[in-house]
């Protein structure tokens, strides 16, 4: 029986070229899905560069996670679109666009009771047989320590809370080493401290050079953390831009069909969102 490691290596593969500053990493253009009956994107244009955080936001429905899942090549768009290292998605063979992007789902499910550490390792599974095989120990190591995950490793990952299932699930993309890293709701499972410890590891990894695009429903972390956000309403991109310029109470309330109010925090200057309520 073929391992994960067999699959990758049957063939030969083209490993990415170190990615400049500033380079296109994805590009989504004329972008539209329909699922069923439904018109779920319409017309999206996007693109995300090495070295940025860009949040996808907006309300339920709004298309962010298929937004996701066709920037990944998961989803076949009905029109446009999507180009992956200046090549479009679909020139790349499934191992060559394993090496160039890794992909967070929203939920993390395993039908055994693989050890945490081993399921980090798959993260690997993409340079087996190259070059970079070496890495494997040092970058299952980095991602489980820059996750707090190390001190259960070798539990079982059916046995690990929501939450922690969620970091070992990141800690495998970390692990991945993809120039391109693509986020569904990371922090949905996370307490305080890791959503914070989710978004400052997206931050790290842009300052290192990589590109991250994550959808995210708080949009105070959203707001703290990305360079640009995008900000999605039935299925077209209502507003883009960094934070504090998209960020207002006009569009926010429209959007979310929920009035807010949007103040800078007194120290950082950062966007805070509030919801209006009645007393």
């Amino acid at each position: 029986m073929r391992t994960l490691r067999d699959l990758f290596a049957v063939r030969p593969r083209e490993l990415p070229s170190p990615v400049a500053a500033g380079s296109c990493a994805v590009e989504a253009a004329g972008l539209s899905v329909r699922l069923g009956q439904r018109q779920v994107l319409d017309s999206v244009d996007l693109t995300a560069h090495a070295g940025e955080v860009v949040a996808l936001v907006g309300p339920n429905g709004a298309g962010k996670s298929t937004l996701l899942a066709a920037l990944a090549a998961d989803l076949a768009p009905g029109s446009g679109e999507v180009r992956i290292d200046g090549r479009p998605a679909g020139a790349w063979s499934a191992p060559e666009l394993a090496l160039r992007r890794s992909v967070l789902p929203q939920s993390a499910a395993l039908s055994f009771p693989f050890p945490v550490e081993d399921v980090v390792r798959m993260g690997r599974a993409p340079w087996a047989g190259t070059e970079r095989e070496d890495e494997d120990d040092t970058a299952v190591a980095a991602a489980m320590a820059s996750t707090e995950v190390t001190r259960f490793a070798g539990r079982p990952f059916s046995a690990l809370s929501g939450g922690e299932k969620a970091r070992v699930a990141l800690a495998r993309v970390l692990a991945q080493r993809a120039p391109l890293m693509l986020l569904d709701e990371p922090t949905a499972a996370l307490d305080l401290r890791h959503q914070e410890l989710v978004l400052r590891i997206c931050r790290e990894r842009a300052a290192a050079g990589d590109a991250v695009v994550v959808v995210l429903h708080d949009l105070g972390l959203a707001a703290a953390y990305a360079d640009r956000a995008v900000v999605l309403h039935d299925g077209r991109i209502a507003e883009l831009g960094a934070p504090d310029e998209v960020f207002t109470g006009e569009l926010l309330g429209e959007v979310y069909r929920q009035p807010v109010e949007v103040f800078p925090h007194p120290r950082t200057g950062t966007p805070l969102i509030v919801p209006v309520r009645r007393n």
